[in-house]
């Protein structure tokens, strides 16, 4: 028993590579971009794998044929150098890293390339404390936490940052670069399936880091271009308001509107909640139920502490409710 202790970083190894969300992976390629950088690792592996396998040959080979025997009483022959040797384990180096060098040059090459065909659409995607939004200049619309893309279509990123340093980073779609103050930094995606693509940031950016996270939404290019003409609209028809959700939308135009924006109404220092109705998680990471809902306006600070969001601890119940009602129904693609 007493050697079980030495088992335990193989069990916590075991356990932790379980750890994961569907999707959020670099070794689950979803695109052409990850498919690049999925067959880069896949070769500096193979790389590692045959440097591993060749030094532990010599190794095993060395300790068993100079080996002490029974009856061994003379001292080894002492040599000083190997021309021939040390010409084979430089030269092996350098042509291992060629093989990794040459196609990561071109791959960076490539992905710096920036598509400026009518096709392409660009999307520059705003990092905030801890929260993203996405504006797509050429239709005129800002979507808070979830990206919305049309599939099979080449999405030119414009990363920008209003505060600190963020990275964006859709690990299916495309490996992390980062969003950095005053610097617009350019990268490239394009989705083949229609699905749902978890991302975060992956840089260390203030208390609610592990929070910071959003959604890449891969839809049909139809369904896309509902979803851009509708985002500048008014989600709901007014005939189609319960009158609990016109007491919401009374509550939302006097303590929200100044902040988010619903439409082409509203302000722009929080997300915009156009579709909120549509999402499936609270602050970017909890679960989409009334209850969590009301404990973020609350207290957004004991969910995400440093975000930027005014806390309402004492609004009454009922308006609370009606709130809650009024934001379930902002729908764009219903």
């Amino acid at each position: 028993m007493k050697y079980l202790w030495r088992l335990l970083p193989f069990t916590f190894i075991l356990l932790i590579a379980g750890c994961g969300q569907q999707n959020l992976s670099a070794l689950d390629p979803q695109g052409p971009v990850a498919d690049m950088q999925f067959s880069l690792i896949r070769l500096s592996l193979y790389i590692m794998i045959f440097v591993i396998v060749v030094v532990f040959a010599i190794y095993l080979f060395v300790i068993l044929k100079f080996r002490e025997r029974l009856g061994d009483t003379h001292i080894p022959k002492q040599v000083h150098g190997n021309k021939a040797l040390e010409i084979i384990w430089t030269t092996i180096p350098i042509i291992l890293l060629l093989i990794l060098a040459v196609p990561n040059v071109m791959a960076t090459f490539e992905l710096a390339e920036v598509d400026e065909s009518e096709e392409a659409i660009t999307i520059r995607a705003h990092a905030h404390l801890f929260w993203w939004e996405f504006e797509y200049p050429e239709y005129g619309i800002m979507a808070g936490q979830d990206m919305y893309i049309p599939t099979n279509t080449r999405i030119n990123i414009e990363l920008e940052s209003h505060d600190v340093i963020h990275a964006f980073w859709v690990p299916a779609l495309a490996g992390k670069q980062d969003n950095v103050p005053g610097i617009t930094n350019y990268m490239w995606l394009e989705a083949p399936n229609e699905g749902v693509y978890l991302g975060k940031c992956a840089e260390l950016c203030g208390p609610a880091h592990w929070q910071m996270d959003f959604k890449v939404v891969a839809v049909d290019p139809d369904t896309f271009e509902t979803w851009a003409a509708n985002m500048t609209e008014t989600p709901y028809d007014e005939s189609e308001l319960t009158e609990y959700a016109v007491e919401g939308r009374a509550v939302f135009e006097q303590n929200c509107i100044s902040c988010h924006a619903i439409g082409a109404e509203g302000g722009n220092f929080g997300p915009d909640l156009t579709n909120f109705g549509e999402r499936t998680v609270v602050a970017g990471y909890m679960e989409y139920t009334d209850e969590n809902i009301e404990a973020f306006i609350r207290d957004p600070q004991r969910y995400k502490p440093g975000n930027n969001m005014m806390a309402f601890p004492d609004m009454p119940e009922e308006e609370m409710d009606a709130l809650i009602e009024y934001l379930k129904i902002l729908k764009v693609l219903d």
